[in-house]
């Protein structure tokens, strides 16, 4: 029978609400469920009705009902029954049905029948409504999961939490790829990172971590590049080099796999993935020696100051092969690929070298998803720095003037999370790595 819609009956009446996933401790008695349309088919002298909640799929199945669109909200009490060709392996049998709020038009895209790889423009194009697929949904809940297991360990770990502004006077990385907004007639830009407030909060907390959106206005329209996207920031003093930079990401990588083991299983499961084990240690290769490998073993010469995707590609498919690591750590970075804040390295006589830095990559399956470091502390090499890269020091006064009163040494790293979350998942696109993807052409939903 069709229940037409009344106002709701007093709590105290009415059964409390299950969650399709508990329909297996609930054989035999009565539920309500409410959650959306999720399929629907009518035999006629039957009605069934797939209801998606926020922790899966159930089949319901009834009689004499008047079906609303997919995606409207409903409630649905019945008997739960053992069924092996349903979701899950249990059904519910329809006593009531009730429609929440109807949907009033049919819905743009069959949310059932979605797959990435298929029309990805009208995807994004109705993202208000294919974000709802079990998939989309899946991909952002390991994300959520991701970025919760970032912010708990760095917390184990002594560092605090920290937000710094997203609309700023200058660029954190020499002014270049920079949003302009007009601020009450004062030029402006989004923030691109969070990296001079983030150093500067080292003397405060001495431990800081920061997850936030950051803006780069660069003209990219590749799968692996987003104009806002979140990152995840870190900042850490009084370090003796960039290797505790990296350890710290080591340890932090490995907790957040056990995390995501322990929390987001299923969507692994659900989407074909394999949650990676992270080495104790992840191996270290040089630039240099990056470069040189991927042409001797595999004949690809690599242009450019830093790896190109193909190089970065092959150096993790070598790490893969050789050492069974999805992840390999790019160190000793050129000063000509790094920005004007990257510490140089000691050359043998414990001299510091012009033209190599401390800096670093992390790779993971084929891509970089880590830029990091040690940075400069000491005021006089900061400026002669600031000099060297051509940047005009009265534009970073708010920034350089902190390294006046005694910083310690110290280093840090992003990344990014969609992109993390991409590669993690085996997504082709980073767009669909976040829920309202913001690309060069994307301004919309």
């Amino acid at each position: 029978m069709t229940t037409p819609a009344t106002p709701e009956q007093p709590a105290q009446q009415r059964l409390p609400r299950t969650l399709t996933r508990d329909l297996s401790s609930h054989d035999g008695q009565t539920v309500r469920l409410q959650g959306f349309v999720h399929a629907r088919r009518d035999l006629g002298g039957v009605q069934f009705v797939v209801l998606r909640d926020v922790s899966g799929v159930t089949q319901c199945v009834g009689s004499g009902l008047t079906l609303p669109l997919a995606e409207s909200s409903v409630e649905v009490t019945g008997t739960v029954k053992a069924h092996p060709k349903a979701p899950g392996g249990f059904e519910v049998q329809i006593k009531e049905f009730r429609v929440i709020s109807a949907a009033v038009e049919a819905s743009p895209v069959e949310i059932p029948k979605m797959e990435w790889n298929v029309n990805p423009e009208t995807m994004l194009d109705y993202r208000v409504v294919t974000v709802r697929g079990l998939k989309e949904r899946a991909a952002l809940k390991v994300q959520a999961e991701l970025v919760a297991a970032f912010r708990d360990h760095l917390m184990t770990e002594g560092f605090t939490e920290i937000s710094t502004p997203k609309i700023v006077s200058a660029g954190a990385e020499g002014g270049a790829n920079l949003f302009p907004i007009d601020y009450f007639g004062h030029p402006a830009y989004l923030a691109q990172s969070p990296q001079l407030y983030k150093q500067i909060m080292v003397g405060v907390f001495e431990r800081v971590f920061e997850v936030a959106p950051v803006y780069r206005a660069e003209e990219h329209a590749t799968s692996r590049h987003l104009n806002e996207y979140l990152s995840l920031d870190v900042e850490m003093g009084f370090i003796e080099d960039e290797e505790d930079v990296m350890s710290l990401e080591n340890r932090l990588l490995a907790s957040i796999m056990t995390r995501l083991k322990a929390s987001a299983q299923p969507e692994f499961d659900l989407l074909g993935a394999t949650i990676p084990d992270v080495p104790a240690h992840i191996p270290r290769i040089t630039l240099l020696d990056a470069r040189a490998l991927v042409t001797e073993k595999y004949g690809h010469v690599v242009g450019g100051k830093d790896l190109d995707p193909e190089a970065e590609r092959l150096l993790c498919q070598h790490y893969a092969e050789t050492e069974g690591s999805d992840f390999v750590f790019v160190t000793k970075y050129p000063r000509a690929a790094r920005p004007f804040y990257a510490h140089p390295d000691s050359n043998a006589d414990g001299s510091l070298s012009g033209e190599i830095t401390r800096g670093f990559d992390l790779l993971f399956r084929g891509i970089e998803i880590t830029s990091g470091g040690q940075r400069i502390h000491d005021h006089a090499m900061l400026m002669d720095s600031i000099a060297a890269y051509k940047l005009k020091p009265e534009t970073l006064e708010g920034y350089t003037e902190v390294f006046k009163y005694g910083m310690p040494p110290h280093g840090g790293f992003a990344i990014g999370a969609e992109r993390l979350t991409a590669k993690l998942l085996g997504i082709s696109n980073v767009r669909y790595a976040r829920a309202f993807p913001r690309d060069r052409h994307r301004l919309t939903p």
